[in-house]
């Protein structure tokens, strides 16, 4: 039995059951707290909108939810656990930072001039996993952290190493954004090199890439594979189909490492700011960019793929477990 933080308290991993790996309930792009006069936040409309979508997962099974919302793009622990106590939802949040592009990183730049910042980051990831976030006693139960297209930052790989010195103190879990499935191999070698426990890690967004040797390449790190953009594919995304992921999913179950692979969709449940005006392209895009799309068409198709109903239930079930018990 192990304790992981929840937005509601303490989370026996016994009791997580279906787990998604990576959504938002919440997302802001950096610059969406500058336009809160046309684009403040809309409380009630946002509650009904999250009920909904944590209702919608647990419609195929899901009691867990890790949000991978970063402190900077709208994370917001008060309105995490009103979701959790609403819907009985156990909904696990983050600390951290997202990828330098899209980041608050002029902040961490300007306090290099007189502060280390690799410590400042390192204490406040504990800080936030072990006493609270923002006044409240709400505690993260992951780090989150993230590199760029086809290359890690000085300062990204600044919170690689912070974070790994979170991990090693606290032994919480660390998952990642790669940019469209790049610096995978990188970032599992960055963290394990920096003193992470390969075993309480997972790369995220790697269906960016369906090149079996690549995952192989990442998975010999002894690192999670987090296959978790589902319902996010094609043109707009530069992202393989849901059809390919699905395919590499089964292979690399015939390969030996279905205990390895975790799922999520990556959605957006509510786009902080003003509301997106979205043309005929991209409603056709994003319709299935939702957190419905595993239960409705990935646990089929791998059904379909002639996976066994322990092999399936094991990406929802039994990976995101051990993943958190270790």
């Amino acid at each position: 039995m192990s304790m992981i933080n929840s937005v509601a308290g303490p989370l026996n991993t016994e009791d997580m059951g279906r787990t998604l790996m990576h959504e938002h309930f919440l997302y802001g792009y950096m610059g969406y707290q500058g336009d809160c006069t046309l684009g403040g936040f809309k409380e009630e409309e946002y509650t009904k909108s999250c009920l909904q979508a944590a209702e919608d997962a647990r419609a195929y099974g899901v009691q867990t939810i890790v949000d991978a919302t970063t402190n900077e793009c709208g994370r917001n622990v008060r309105f995490l656990k009103k979701i959790s106590d609403m819907t009985g939802m156990n909904i696990i949040c983050s600390t951290g930072f997202y990828f330098q592009a899209e980041s608050c990183y002029a902040y961490w730049n300007f306090r290099k001039a007189f502060a280390n910042v690799e410590d400042e980051i390192y204490e406040m990831m504990v800080t936030e996993l072990t006493k609270g976030i923002d006044g409240t006693d709400i505690k993260a139960g992951v780090i989150k952290l993230a590199s760029s297209y086809q290359q890690i930052t000085p300062m990204e790989e600044t919170f690689f190493k912070a974070a790994a010195r979170a991990q090693k103190e606290t032994g919480c879990v660390i998952i990642t954004h790669t940019q469209q499935g790049t610096m995978g191999p990188e970032q599992a070698e960055l963290l394990t090199s920096s003193g992470a426990d390969p075993k309480k890690v997972a790369i995220g967004h790697m269906c960016g890439n369906i090149d079996v040797d690549y995952h192989e390449k990442v998975l010999s790190y002894g690192v999670y594979d987090n296959l978790d953009r589902f319902g996010l594919e094609g043109d707009l995304f530069h992202t393989p189909t849901d059809e390919q992921r699905m395919d590499l999913i089964k292979s690399l179950s015939d390969k030996g490492y279905g205990n390895r692979i975790l799922l999520g969709h990556d959605s957006v449940n509510v786009n902080l700011g003003r509301p997106m005006l979205m043309n005929d392209f991209m409603k056709e895009a994003l319709k299935d960019a939702n957190i419905r799309t595993i239960g409705a068409k990935v646990l089929p198709g791998l059904a379909k793929r002639g996976m066994s109903d322990t092999q399936i239930n094991a990406l929802l079930n039994a990976n995101p477990k051990a993943l958190f018990s270790r």
